[in-house]
């Protein structure tokens, strides 16, 4: 591996079908400078439009390590086919939605678990579960603490001085944990092409993700290059101190965003094909418009509903080019993916065999420090999380905080204030955790007086600023008879206010659509003050 480059390395093709197994690459010829790839004679076919849908609405859940739990993959993708015209998955037929209890979002959340009392005991089932029990903690367990997972009592997880938890998840594009070259695994491959930091608060249930360019620019690295994305690699180049390298990446992650990170997840991006075709694919739907058809082929539409086979994915978690943001979309595409993967295993039922396909994939291909404790943990917060409000946290839109720039004619990711400068990022970084969701949802209140009374919307004004409400206005409402003392609206989707506002005026919120005529629609909130009670 050339030290000073970072290599995308794999791609594929868009297809509506499953991808074929391919037979085993030959060792790679070193790495060379690649030059521009030729366009095809003849413009590619547009690719037909899907009416765009709403996305399929299930009970969510961000389990770390659920989320990453991807089957190890042996395939070796080629460029996706230039003259031929992908093809548009249909869109997919909204189902009726499904509230899992507590017992199948619980199974759901410790496949492994199920797996091991279905099958009963036996010497194999003993060895094989605790090699993927070992694997995964890192010897932190064995397959007798699995058992501990049927009791009522739970240990919270470690959580930082605001009391969140906060997990690192970094995945690697090789197709096995050590990123060997060969066997159908390119260059570059221990390289840490996804980092995303997964944030969240145990009380309130509320869940970020935050995501960093591999590009990104640090002083770590063992390489003249010193990119982020090296650093893993600079600290477990001969893949025998896994430990040592993923707490070096802590660290760095740690210096950029001011988090305090207590465990990590490592995952191979490269098995993400099997794990996805074997749930029968994952729905997605972007926020912006991806046209990287000529190196991954993953060409979509934003708005539109997709449905992905594991080639699909994996082109998709890798798209860069054709995006709007270069690496920071790439980052957001895989939050997609992992939440498509979440809500997939969810929904989906299934059956023995597939979940012990998964449970032994997920031996071979993540790594964590999560003890058999903090998995039992994880399991019960399915239960108690409202797993629909996962927040995706830019770190360019709408805050400017990161930019592109060159080095030493090196292209890098770099802070907006200044190479090394993280100061703005961690403020913004801070305030986007913190545990009042008033402070990072900032929502706009306004409050009318409907009643005959002068002066009461701007009493109850000063009496929200006391409890540390901001940015209201007051007005008079329209002329009409409001009978309730409070009627509150929402607007727009900030759950944690809305929340907040329903516990303080004893009442659920109306939506938009229920806000009498002539009222403001752009607040996040309206109250409207009405007749007093006897």
């Amino acid at each position: 591996m050339e030290k000073n480059k970072s290599i995308d390395g794999l791609v594929s093709s868009r297809s509506k079908k499953t991808a074929k197994k391919p037979t085993p690459a030959k060792k790679p010829a070193p790495v060379k400078k690649p030059t521009p790839a030729k366009k095809p004679a003849g413009k590619p076919k547009k690719i037909e439009k899907v009416k765009a849908t709403p996305a399929v609405s299930v009970e969510d859940f961000l389990k770390p390590v659920q989320a990453f739990d991807f089957s190890e993959g042996d395939k070796d993708f080629k460029p996706a086919e230039l003259s031929a015209q992908p093809e548009t998955p249909p869109k997919k037929e909204k189902k009726a939605k499904k509230k899992p209890g507590k017992v199948r979002k619980t199974i759901t959340a410790i496949a492994l678990v199920l797996i091991l009392i279905i099958l009963g005991g036996g010497i194999y089932l003993l060895i094989w579960g605790n090699d993927i029990i070992a694997k995964i903690t890192g010897g932190q367990g064995n397959i007798f603490d699995l058992f501990t997972f049927m009791t009522e009592k739970y240990e919270p997880l470690k959580t930082d001085a605001n009391g969140r938890t906060n997990i690192l998840a970094f995945g690697t594009s090789g197709y096995n944990m050590a990123g060997d070259v060969g066997n159908g695994v390119h260059d570059g491959a221990a390289l840490t092409d996804s980092i995303m930091a997964i944030s969240l608060n145990q009380e309130t249930g509320d869940i970020a993700m935050i995501s960093l360019p591999r590009d990104l620019k640090v002083f770590q690295t063992c390489t003249a290059t010193a990119k982020i994305n090296e650093v893993y690699w600079c600290n477990n180049p001969e893949d025998n101190n896994e430990q040592a390298g993923a707490e070096a990446l802590m660290v760095a992650v740690s210096d950029i965003l001011g988090l305090d990170f207590q465990y990590y997840a490592h995952i191979n991006w490269g098995s993400l094909i099997q794990i996805v075709d074997t749930l029968g694919g994952i729905t997605v739907v972007l926020d912006e418009d991806i046209s990287d058809y000529y190196l991954t082929g993953a060409v979509f539409e934003a708005g539109v509903e997709y449905t992905l086979n594991g080639a699909e994915a994996l082109g998709l978690a890798r798209a860069r080019h054709g995006t709007a943001n270069g690496d920071f979309s790439r980052g957001a595409s895989q939050q997609k993916i992992l939440i498509g993967i979440k809500n997939k295993l969810i929904e989906k039922n299934l059956n023995v065999s597939e979940y012990v396909s998964l449970a032994s994939t997920l031996g071979e291909n993540l790594r964590t420090n999560f003890s058999v404790e903090n998995f039992k943990t994880l399991a019960h917060l399915i239960t108690t999380f409202d797993l629909e409000q996962i927040r995706q946290i830019s770190l360019i839109e709408p805050e400017k905080l990161m930019t592109t720039g060159m080095l030493n004619e090196i292209s890098y990711v770099l802070p907006s204030a200044g190479v090394g400068n993280y100061s703005k990022i961690q403020n913004y970084v801070a305030k986007m955790t913190n545990p009042d969701p008033r402070i990072y949802e900032d929502p706009t209140i306004l409050i009318l007086n409907g009643t005959g009374t002068d002066g009461l919307a701007g009493a109850e004004k000063i009496t929200l600023e006391k409890d540390d409400y901001f940015n209201i206005t007051v007005d008079n409402a329209p002329e009409g008879d409001y009978q309730d003392k409070y009627t509150l609206y929402a607007l727009t989707d900030k759950p944690g206010t809305k929340s907040l506002l329903e516990t303080r005026y004893n009442t659920s919120a109306k939506s938009t659509d229920e806000l009498p005529e002539n009222v403001p629609r752009d607040y996040d909130f309206v109250i409207i003050l009405g007749g007093q009670p006897d």
